[in-house]
């Protein structure tokens, strides 16, 4: 924090920042953990209580289903779909059943993404079959070192398809397949930048499954107006992406793959799936929204009564809301809710309800199902590869799959530059904020507690960010200044949350609600010796906010807990750093509104990630006179902060060209490596030299 208040002044640029280790942080989290259940549960509700509730006839929902798939393919990274390039099938062998052949084969989705599958096909056919797509669920299989793809798990499903007059092709996952890509981008790999990106894994599921179909129409033995799907756990999220994105598909069995936000978010489901089972929430779905999208096509709801990861509340929530749709629409027969007794297991109960299912809808016809699906092969027999290609992309898929936004000219005239900026904007508030209230909440703000001592000022400022959101703007000036000139905000990550309450709670514990006496410290000390000779020697404020997730209402730490926490928000159609944003939008607002500081010129000053969001709160609340930005990133992948879907419309480089139209910026780094766009652009465009500026980041000092 002290390195910031050296940019504003020059005869500071010899103190250094204070570091205080973790160790020094606030052990408790009660208030925070708290605050942010309550949130969810708010966020939750909200849009629990919104989908699906504006159709009220069948031809409202007729009239935007349309729409609706469009979005849902944007929040997969589909929109607009990839070209259907040639497949390049490639059958590299087979195994025989009395019964039934499997054909062990590979094609590409796109060049050099990779789908293994097996091709289960009666022995004898005289007539073009019904076929069913099985997308398969977790079930990794590996024998010395080598995975042999989830389809040998799921091997029972194909052959009995087959036994039965259907043609199977069972595909393998991007994660756990032959070749081996991955789901936990987020849930483990902290590659929080597919969020940036509008990636996930469940987008390359859905056009892997597309292409299967595509495969499955180009085969003799498939009759291609006859196609269902069906898989169980991720391969029954997989069944739902497909079948509500593609007409193809006229018959849908998902087993334990669809639950509703509230199971997921309130009842923490999240910490038992991987990023597959996701879309990118852009527009704030709940999951009925996603199952609507099959309405008129027959579709079975199946799920056990004691399934963990998908409960029976939440399955039954969704299915109640999607067979409304179907009640008007006069298809009351066409959906259906199948329960079974057990856990989280593939159970011959879910299979014989898919079945008859599948008879009655692809063939129609009703029958007893006479055999059971069984297991007739070693793993190692359904094996497509004997060697891996070496042009494959499974394993680097998340860098490629969903295009990022091309690097812009800089603009020519001030013309070509109001196109983009308005472009900019406009995606801005409707991809990335879109999760940011649509009418904002009362700020509710009250002064707290002012007080006085050794001719400095501390006043906290408590206000309402969002609906059970409670934050604090703490404001620092000289006790006899009335109006300040000028006021500089400056947001806290952690750190610096900590460094601010150790310099300032011993002096002022009234201010922190502390109720005992804070030790002061030598660096604390040092602080208020520095900035008290600023705030004497000018007539200025500092404020202070920590964003949601710092100091006071800082959540529980622990690593998984953490990640989950910020799972949920991306389910919300949020991110954790994008409402921090907000956070400071609001405090900014804060300031806007007190009689005190309403007229002072608004400084914001940050540091890495939250110089990033400062950058953002400028753009979006444009009531900044001068941005201080220190060790400012030049990108949000893959360090900067996550903010959903940003980079299919711009990059760093983009935003702080929009934020110096409006407000002078200030940025402290060694070069201007990276941001070049932003420079070129001031210098195309003619804006005044101040208006963005380069300089050398304090020194800090001599030990």
């Amino acid at each position: 924090m002290l390195s910031r208040i050296c940019g504003l002044l020059l005869f500071m640029a010899s103190v250094s920042p204070v570091l205080v280790s973790a160790a020094d942080a606030p052990l408790s989290t009660a208030q925070g953990d708290k605050i942010i259940a309550d949130y969810f549960a708010v966020e939750t509700a909200k849009l629990r209580d919104a989908s699906l509730s504006e159709f009220h006839k069948i031809e409202d929902w007729d009239a935007q289903a349309g729409e609706s798939r469009r979005e849902l393919l944007e929040m997969l990274g589909l929109d607009p779909l990839p070209e259907r390039t040639d497949l390049q099938p490639v059958i590299t062998g087979t195994v025989e059943h009395p019964e039934f052949i499997v054909e062990k084969l590979h094609f590409q989705s796109r060049p050099g993404l990779y789908v293994t599958g097996n091709l289960y096909r009666p022995k004898t056919v005289t007539q073009p079959l019904p076929a069913i797509l099985y997308v398969c669920g977790h079930g990794r299989v590996v024998k010395d070192g080598v995975s042999l793809g989830n389809k040998t798990h799921y091997q029972h499903h194909g052959g009995w398809f087959a036994r039965n007059g259907y043609v199977c092709l069972i595909i393998d996952t991007l994660q756990l397949g032959e070749i081996e890509g991955i789901h936990h981008g987020t849930y483990r790999e902290k590659r929080w930048w597919w969020l940036s990106r509008g990636y996930c894994p469940a987008g390359v599921e859905a056009w892997n499954c597309v292409r299967a179909l595509d495969y499955l129409q180009s085969r003799p033995e498939v009759d291609g107006t006859k196609l269902g799907v069906t898989g169980r756990s991720g391969g029954g999220a997989y069944s739902w992406w497909i079948s509500a994105i593609d007409d193809r598909i006229k018959v849908a069995v998902p087993v334990a793959g669809i639950t509703d936000l509230e199971n997921h978010v309130i009842d923490g489901c999240v910490s038992g799936h991987c990023d597959c089972m996701y879309m990118v929430n852009t527009y704030r779905w709940d999951y009925d929204h996603v199952a609507a999208l099959n309405y008129p096509r027959p579709l079975l709801f199946s799920n056990t009564d004691r399934d963990g990861i998908f409960p029976l509340n939440g399955v039954y929530r969704t299915y109640s809301k999607v067979r409304h749709l179907y009640e008007l629409g006069k298809h009351p027969d066409d959906v259906a809710l199948n329960i079974t007794a057990g856990g989280h297991k593939d159970t011959q109960e879910l299979q014989i309800h898919a079945m008859r299912w599948f008879d009655q809808h692809l063939k129609g016809e009703v029958r007893l199902i006479q055999n059971a699906a069984e297991k007739f092969f070693e793993p190692e027999q359904l094996k497509v590869f004997a060697t891996l290609p070496a042009d494959e992309l499974n394993t680097t898929i998340d860098q490629t799959f969903v295009p990022m936004a091309k690097a812009p000219d800089v603009p020519k005239s001030a013309g070509d530059w109001a196109e983009n900026r308005d472009q900019w904007l406009t995606a801005l508030k409707e991809k990335t904020f879109n999760g940011w209230p649509q009418e904002q909440s009362p700020l509710n703000l009250k002064l707290a507690v002012s007080k006085e001592a050794d001719g400095l000022t501390l006043q906290r400022f408590d206000f309402t960010s969002q609906t059970e959101l409670p934050l604090s703007l703490y404001v620092l000036q000289r006790s006899d200044l009335k109006t300040p000139e000028l006021t500089v905000l400056n947001p806290l990550d952690q750190t610096g949350w900590t460094e601010f309450h150790t310099a300032w709670a011993p002096k002022f514990p009234e201010v922190f609600a502390e109720g005992k006496e804070i030790a002061a410290t030598e660096a604390g000390n040092q602080e208020v010796a520095d900035v008290k000779q600023m705030l004497t020697s000018f007539p200025w404020a500092m404020a202070y906010v920590a964003p949601r997730g710092v100091g006071p209402t800082q959540w529980n730490q622990d690593e998984k807990t953490h990640t989950q926490i910020l799972r949920r928000f991306y389910l919300l159609g949020q991110t954790w750093e994008g409402m921090q944003c907000y956070d400071i939008c609001r405090a900014l607002q804060v300031l806007r509104e007190t009689d005190q500081y309403r007229n002072s010129k608004l400084w914001l000053q940050a540091r890495g990630p939250l110089a990033v969001l400062s950058l953002y709160a400028a753009i979006m609340e444009p009531t900044v006179t001068r941005l201080d930005l220190y060790d400012l990133p030049a990108s949000h992948m893959p360090d900067g902060p996550a903010l959903l879907n940003v980079l299919k419309t711009l990059d760093i480089p983009q935003a702080v060209a929009l934020a110096a139209e409006k407000s002078q910026v200030v940025i402290y780094r060694d070069s201007a490596k990276g941001l070049g766009y932003a420079f070129d652009t001031a210098k195309a465009l003619n804006w005044p030299e101040k208006q963005l500026q380069l300089r050398k980041p304090p020194m800090p000092a001599a030990q």
